[in-house]
């Protein structure tokens, strides 16, 4: 086996499960969940209750893409960014996220759902991540859908993270850079073995991604909704749906 080879399957997560795409239904799809502070401010609740109720939203979120045959779904819950935050408003959305992992996770593996986090898990601290590995590891047989949660992620950063390691093999002589290609350096990415979104949605009225997939979301389609966060459901995700089926997908390509 090639050094680069070998790279590759020591980054990539073993057995990933492939569930069957259905006709006319992207395979992987996509969520920025925007808009909790919003909800909260307009209803003069604090940002806390709006993250709670945006959890809320993602419990739906997770069912509706499970009943439309949706193989993979990924949320972008915290980014890199969202430390700037006030420090009550991270530690409040750190407990949050602990209460989902330990409350959650025996329902998702019940349903089939296998729980995957990418981002910076560890600047959550050692209690965080201990939940966050044992959500992972209950959950790991899940076939039914692969739910992704980026944590503390970035899409620049997951592209340095790669590149660094990359130059780290190269230079101990693991990795031949002669062999570097698409290929190879995503399998370096916090989403290897994951299929690239074919849709990507996006909430609130905002239209920009926010450096969300940077790289995997070359060739997805986007949708920008206008409802905010807490306040989506399944009519929402088959309405995104329906807009995604009726685009002509060509990959640079021209049309026949």
């Amino acid at each position: 086996m090639s050094a680069a080879a070998t790279a590759t399957t020591k980054v990539a997560p073993a057995a990933v499960p492939q569930p069957a795409a259905r006709p006319g239904v992207p395979r992987h799809v996509g969520i920025i969940m925007d808009g909790n502070g919003r909800w909260a401010t307009a209803r003069g609740l604090p940002r806390a209750m709006g993250h709670k109720a945006g959890a809320e939203a993602a419990r739906r979120a997770v069912e509706a893409a499970g009943e439309a045959g949706i193989g993979w779904l990924t949320l972008f819950a915290f980014s890199s960014e969202n430390w700037q935050r006030p420090a009550e408003e991270v530690r409040d959305l750190t407990a949050l996220m602990r209460h989902y992992l330990a409350t959650e996770v025996d329902r998702l593996a019940k349903e089939g759902v296998r729980l995957r986090i990418i981002g910076e898990r560890d600047r959550f601290g050692p209690e965080t991540v201990r939940a966050i590995a044992r959500a992972e590891q209950v959950t790991a047989g899940g076939t039914r859908l692969n739910l992704t949660v980026a944590l503390s992620y970035g899409g620049r950063a997951e592209i340095a993270a790669a590149a660094r390691e990359i130059a780290r093999r190269a230079a101990a002589g693991t990795l031949d850079p002669e062999t570097v290609d698409e290929r190879l350096f995503e399998g370096f990415l916090g989403t290897a073995g994951m299929p690239d979104p074919d849709l990507i949605i996006r909430t609130s009225g905002e239209k920009r991604i926010s450096n969300f997939l940077l790289w995997q979301a070359a060739y997805a389609e986007f949708v920008f909704q206008d409802v905010l966060w807490p306040d989506y459901g399944a009519p929402h995700l088959e309405a995104a749906l329906g807009d995604f089926a009726r685009r002509e997908r060509r990959y640079g390509a021209r049309a026949a």
